[in-house]
């Protein structure tokens, strides 16, 4: 099998994450949720103060998967650690270990930040990214439930009297 590389993303990848994006989202079964415009990745990824880092993988010279990741911060250990918000092999290049090797290089990073963690949510029916993620050792947090306040909510309780 050829060898996966990995590479940061740069500015003019933006329009090929989005595209991944897109795709992600298809697979994930909301296409109509993906409202991010190149114009927001350029700001938020390459701008002033970027939010979120992005890496890609390739093999055979094709950019086939990416990983979009930030910090995040536990104060159990006092320490940083990874969030990633997305991970995502286009279908055809799967089972090949581009999934494996994304994960690493953020294994790898955790690492050398000195980071405590590595961490990320996944849809209850994608039993395939399940089963992976098990096999790396990776555990279900399965007393948590993810909130998220958005849209109007999130504009409602901002200006909310305190």
């Amino acid at each position: 099998m050829p060898p996966v590389s990995i590479r940061p993303a740069t500015r003019a990848d933006v329009p090929l994450l989005l595209g991944f994006i897109r795709a992600l989202a298809e697979y994930e079964r909301e296409p109509q949720a993906v409202v991010a415009t190149e114009a927001d990745l350029d700001r938020w990824l390459f701008g002033e103060r970027p939010a979120a880092e992005v890496v890609f993988a390739a093999i055979d010279g094709v950019d086939a998967g990416f990983a979009l990741y930030f910090p995040n911060f536990s104060t159990w250990l006092g320490r940083p650690g990874l969030y990633l918000e997305d991970l995502f092999v286009l279908p055809e290049y799967r089972r090949r270990g581009l999934g494996r090797a994304l994960l690493a290089h953020l294994a790898r990073i955790c690492i050398e930040r000195g980071y405590g963690r590595l961490e990320w949510s996944v849809l209850d029916w994608n039993e395939p990214s399940i089963a992976f993620y098990k096999s790396l050792g990776a555990k279900a947090m399965d007393e948590w439930t993810t909130y998220r306040l958005e849209g109007e909510a999130l504009r409602r309780l901002a200006v909310s009297p305190a």
